[in-house]
């Protein structure tokens, strides 16, 4: 099966500034592209960090009234706050990514380190794009034909070599529906856990019986 990669769903014009560029600079940055993030680089396009708008806010929270109390803040936010440069103010080292790695090894990427977005950088660590949590939700906009025609000629035709008679396939809004009959009843599970790995599916339900059972020993 073909797994749609990184390099299909990032964005190649990137939004970038450089580490020396001033609080107003980023913020105008922000604001013109209309993102929420930007990365910042080096003379030689290697990415040293990322800012958001989440980096900025301390900023504008610490300009309340003179005569108000502000709430106890983290250190982090005050280091924000008395930022100034892109290389005071943005969160290092930043998180990267491959253009050829897979939806799922980004998303898995994503949770473990708890962003929002990867860099995407080439064999020489230059920024070649960004790919954003929304980006990657892109797969489940696949037309249901589409991933219908994959279980069929991938899964079931190619990988299992399970007659396309034998089991019907149906795909609803992402949803796969499963009817049939398969050789050996080992295969029933399996190929529920290899339609789910297709790119765009959201749930399978099976309704497989099978020929032979060849999980009894006896």
């Amino acid at each position: 099966m073909r797994h749609r990669e990184i390099r299909e769903l990032m964005t190649r014009e990137v939004v970038t500034v450089p580490d020396n560029a001033p609080f107003k600079q980023i913020a105008r940055a922000l604001t013109d592209h209309r993102v929420s993030a930007v990365p910042v680089v080096d003379r030689a396009g290697h990415p040293l960090g990322v800012i958001s708008e989440r980096d900025l806010l301390p900023k504008s929270a610490g300009q309340g009234d003179y005569f108000q109390s502000l709430p106890e803040r983290e250190a982090w936010q005050e280091d924000k706050a008395a930022g100034t440069r892109a290389d005071e103010l943005m969160s290092s080292p930043p998180v990267c990514a491959r253009p050829d790695w897979t939806v799922a090894e980004a998303a898995r990427l994503m949770e473990a380190q708890g962003v929002k977005r990867l860099l995407v950088v080439d064999d020489s660590d230059v920024l070649i794009g960004i790919v954003s949590r929304r980006d990657l939700l892109r797969i489940f906009l696949r037309d249901d034909e589409d991933i219908r025609h994959e279980i069929m000629a991938d899964v079931l035709d190619l990988g299992l070599r399970q007659s396309p008679e034998a089991v019907t396939v149906e795909v609803a809004q992402g949803r796969v529906e499963l009817h049939g009959t398969v050789d050996f009843r080992s295969l029933v599970p399996l190929i529920e856990r290899l339609c789910r790995t297709v790119d765009g599916v959201v749930s399978v339900t099976q309704h497989l019986g099978y020929a032979i059972d060849d999980t009894n020993p006896a």
